[in-house]
């Protein structure tokens, strides 16, 4: 991604992804490694100052989300679907 002008934010390699910062912000690009996420697909992420009590907001809205809030490097994340398929994230950096 270096020829894109991206430079690496966070290298989880290990555990099959890599974030790219875009610009000054929070956005990123995550790439994540299709035989490690089966069911991969490109996601519009957010970021919001927390994730829990987000995640309880959207989930009485009717939102099915594609797993429990989950503790990654920097803070909580989770993701879920709209209804015509289309992938989306929320993401906390409170650690």
């Amino acid at each position: 991604m270096k020829m894109l002008g991206l430079e690496l934010k966070f290298d989880f390699s290990e555990k099959g992804m890599v974030d790219y910062n875009v610009g000054e912000s929070e956005t990123g690009i995550i790439l994540k490694d299709k035989n490690v996420f089966k069911d991969m697909k490109p996601t519009i992420g957010f970021v919001v100052d927390d994730v829990k009590k987000e995640y309880e907001k959207i989930s009485k809205k009717g939102i099915k989300f594609l797993s429990e809030s989950f503790e990654i490097g920097t803070g909580t994340s989770v993701e879920f679907e709209d209804p015509y398929g289309n992938r989306f994230g929320i993401t906390d950096y409170d650690k």
